[in-house]
């Protein structure tokens, strides 16, 4: 069978493959991006699936508009205004199938072949695999804890010239980084300066532990003139809500919108409208708030129990800052007192103590450090994070 060129600039994903290994009973696991299925606020969840079938069955039920169930559209515009970004209409934006299915619908509508995109090092590993499959050449911009370096991020633009720019500003997968709001502006002046387009794609930025993080890309826009115009927006209540219901959004320019609709057309029609009308009426019904102060609650006591444990049983092995939110822990490990530096080789000998993470070379579009590894700490209650990170002490 003759399969498509592009296959050949993609692989399997790490993760995935991964988790074929965790059938291991008794494994401990750090290595999903998953929220706790436990967080689900599933009595809420079934009151807003009632109501939707009560109050307007037929478009719950029926094929939709492309673009998204005009009730949705009108709360995550009302939604996205409580985060500070209040001009957004719900005409500017459209529904899709997960953030995932946004990152799809850019490859499709911006990325020819050989293309130049500019991503974080690390960065999600699907937005690799996916502008990969279009074709692009990803550069890869240092991060730190502050997140990605803007200074080496505007010589990398006067350099490259890229289609666009691919951005996860607030506790990005898998580097958990925050971008300070001095970065956040410096980022939008230089999409102004060099006319370049800047994805922000914020599916964590909901999930902070003590004060709220500084204002989106999205938000700051207003603040320097002309960025609006060079900024798309992803969301998603994956993180918050539910993953299941494969409910996402973005928000851009008019013209690539139009494109984008245009694409997912030719890709689902349009993203399920019962999973649609059911998100609408939950975020009408208020339920949000207090889900997600006690989503926060529950995975800041988590982190908390990672840092904690990691400083104790891997001491000076292993770096890594402390993240204010979202379900990750970054790590490198320093290979001190002639313990393992290879996070794959680490990986394995984990695996083999009952516990199991993901190595961070994947993370990477170009230079892999092979020393960097993540651990999530979403779906592990705290005694189990104690237990997991003591495995991890004797492994290392």
């Amino acid at each position: 069978m003759q399969f498509a060129d592009r296959l050949n600039k993609v692989e399997t994903s790490a993760i995935r493959e991964l988790f074929k290994l965790l059938g291991k009973p008794g494994i401990i696991s750090f290595a999903g991006g998953f929220p706790d299925p436990a967080m689900f606020d599933v009595e809420g969840i079934k009151q807003a699936c009632a109501q939707a079938l009560a109050e307007e069955p037929g478009g719950a039920l029926q094929y939709g508009a492309t673009e998204g169930y005009q009730p949705l559209r009108e709360q995550l515009s009302a939604f996205m205004a409580t985060k500070g970004a209040k001009d957004v209409a719900p005409d500017n934006l459209i529904v899709t199938t997960g953030s995932q299915q946004a990152l799809d619908l850019l490859g499709k509508c911006l990325i020819s072949p050989g293309d130049k995109v500019i991503v974080e090092g690390p960065t999600f590993l699907a937005t690799i695999q996916c502008f990969r499959l279009y074709g692009a050449e990803l550069i890869s911009a240092p991060v730190d804890g502050n997140g990605v370096n803007t200074d080496e991020l505007e010589k990398l633009i006067a350099q490259h010239k890229p289609k666009f720019v691919y951005l996860i500003p607030t506790f990005g997968n898998p580097s958990g980084a925050l971008l300070s709001l001095e970065r956040r502006k410096k980022v939008l002046e230089l999409a102004v300066k060099y006319q370049t387009l800047v994805v922000e794609d914020d599916p964590y930025g909901d999930l902070y532990f003590g004060e709220a993080p500084p204002p989106s890309l999205l938000a700051l826009s207003s603040s320097v003139p002309g960025s609006r115009d060079l900024l798309v927006h992803c969301g998603s209540l994956s993180k918050v809500l539910s993953p299941g219901l494969r409910v996402g959004w973005m928000i851009a320019p008019a013209a690539l919108m139009a494109n984008a609709v245009m694409c997912k057309q030719f890709s689902d029609a349009h993203t399920s409208t019962f999973a649609q009308a059911t998100a609408a009426q939950y975020l009408k019904a208020g339920r949000m708030p207090a889900t997600l102060v006690n989503v926060r609650k529950v995975y800041a006591e988590r982190a908390r129990a990672m840092g904690e444990a990691l400083s104790k049983e891997l001491g000076d092995a292993v770096e890594f800052t402390q993240p204010q939110g979202g379900l990750f822990f970054w790590a490198k490990l320093t290979g001190k007192g002639g313990k393992v530096k290879d996070a794959n080789e680490f990986a394995k000998r984990a695996i083999e103590q009952g516990v199991a993470f993901v190595p961070g070379a994947p993370f990477f579009a170009a230079n892999p450090d092979v020393s960097t590894f993540r651990l999530s700490f979403a779906t592990a209650d705290v005694e189990k994070i104690k237990e997991g990170v003591a495995r991890l002490g004797k492994a290392i």
